[in-house]
């Protein structure tokens, strides 16, 4: 054990290992929200309630008249718009306290209340489900701005990428825990004496649980972090957040390969949100596989997950996040062209591509999270990591809303899928301009020995 000066025994290393464990648990909490309601789930079971109220295929949304197979894409559509609006003030808030644990915990326990609602979406009811949905998912990205500002006030700059890495692996085992849970369930519904809509009910509440459930677990492992280089502004909170948010926009102009980096990922992200939250209709819609199977398949998808963000956090160490995020990217663009010819109701090749997307899902974003972790400059981690998540978050609009056009256009889930891959090239080219050392000092960070 290392010596604090003076001969006394620094146990900091020790209180950082602490925390980073507990830090681990909320990607294992919010990850049941994640996988169970949005990844599998919710889309088409909206999309089921919706049927039932149809008028000649068409439900009415704001004087929209949209075909019911449509509306989970637009509806994400919406609920990421207004996270891109509200995330970066988030950020300003986050950024002018330690208590950004308190503020992680409040909206995951907020998300977790909206998402039981779900449970009550019956009969022709999808207004319901579509409006809690929203807010729950709202909820979701906002905790996942304090959750991924923690992770540079835990962790040094060499030890980013496999603390990141790691609390991903955790994400996907709790998601993946939870629905092979949701899956039995789901799949052997008769042998509970439950209906299959029940039974995705049921589970959809399960995931509202699990995810309120698991947060204590941050919430009581993580400590406060006092709030560094913050500029002094006048006034209240509210003005001095927005006060705070206009000189970091004004700044960003001085941090160019963090603005490259994030608009690489506003398309690269976009493809593998879209993937992710379409997945399960393209599935059951397109391919024509039961519900249960589609929960086998994303069932493997998450376990997957876990040893591919465990395995790119190794690459990483010695290939540098950047190489291997692009590495990771070309893999994703054989994905979705494989989504435009696989044959229907032919299980093995379908087995192939889950697996597929797992080995890549888990990496790509562990290793996204903590390559822009290393452009952010001190005290500023809640705001950057806010923009960072009106990206996730917030922009992934325009991919579901790609996604749903072509659908309308075309009738197809093919080519709506297919359509993703210009996400994923120009992602990639942007990436490839990225100076990882110049963002790296620009933000008066310590270069690691690989980047």
């Amino acid at each position: 054990m290392s010596e604090a000066p003076g001969g006394i025994a620094d146990l900091r290393p020790l209180a950082q290992a602490r925390e980073q464990k507990a830090w681990y648990f909320y990607d294992w909490a919010n990850s049941a929200f994640a996988t169970t309601v949005s990844g599998v789930l919710f889309g088409p079971y909206l999309i089921a309630i919706a049927e039932e109220a149809a008028v000649d295929d068409r439900v009415s949304v704001l004087g929209l008249s949209l075909a019911p197979g449509a509306l989970p894409a637009y509806v994400i559509t919406f609920s990421t718009l207004i996270s891109a609006l509200l995330l970066p003030l988030l950020g300003a808030v986050a950024d002018r306290t330690s208590r950004k644990k308190d503020l992680l915990a409040g909206f995951a326990w907020a998300g977790s209340f909206f998402a039981a609602l779900l449970f009550f979406m019956t009969g022709d009811n999808w207004q319901l489900g579509a409006v809690t949905f929203v807010l729950a998912n709202l909820c979701f990205g906002a905790s996942a701005v304090f959750n991924d500002a923690i992770l540079p006030l835990i962790s040094s700059e060499s030890d980013r990428d496999r603390v990141s890495s790691r609390g991903w692996a955790y994400g996907y085992a709790g998601g993946g825990l939870l629905l092979a849970l949701n899956f039995v369930l789901v799949s052997f519904h008769d042998s509970f004496g439950l209906t299959e809509g029940m039974a995705v009910r049921i589970s959809l509440l399960s995931a509202a649980v699990w995810w309120a459930a698991f947060t204590f677990i941050p919430f009581r492992g993580l400590r406060d972090h006092p709030p560094a280089d913050v500029e002094h502004i006048e006034g209240g909170v509210l003005q001095r957040s927005f006060g705070q948010l206009w000189i970091t926009l004004k700044e960003l102009r001085n941090y160019p390969v963090a603005l490259t980096f994030l608009l690489a990922y506003l398309f690269f992200n976009d493809g593998i949100q879209t993937v992710i939250s379409q997945a399960s209709v393209y599935g059951v819609e397109e391919l024509g596989f039961a519900q249960g199977t589609m929960l086998g398949v994303y069932l493997l998808v998450q376990f997957v997950a876990v040893g591919g963000a465990l395995l790119f956090g190794r690459i990483a160490a010695t290939r540098g996040a950047k190489r291997t995020i692009l590495g990771g990217l070309v893999v994703w663009m054989l994905i979705v062209t494989a989504g435009l010819v696989i044959p229907e109701k032919s299980l093995v090749p379908l087995l192939v591509l889950g697996a597929a997307i797992g080995l890549v899902l888990g990496g790509t974003q562990a290793l996204a999270r903590s390559y822009f972790s290393l452009l952010i400059p001190r005290g500023k981690e809640a705001e950057f990591f806010s923009f960072y998540h009106a990206m996730e978050r917030g922009t992934s609009w325009f991919g579901t809303l790609v996604f749903g056009l072509v659908y309308t256009f075309t009738d197809s889930y093919r080519p709506a899928i297919f359509a993703l891959i210009v996400f994923f090239v120009v992602g990639g080219l942007l990436l490839m301009k990225v100076d990882t050392a110049r963002g790296i000092r620009e933000a008066g960070n310590e270069v690691p020995a690989v980047i």
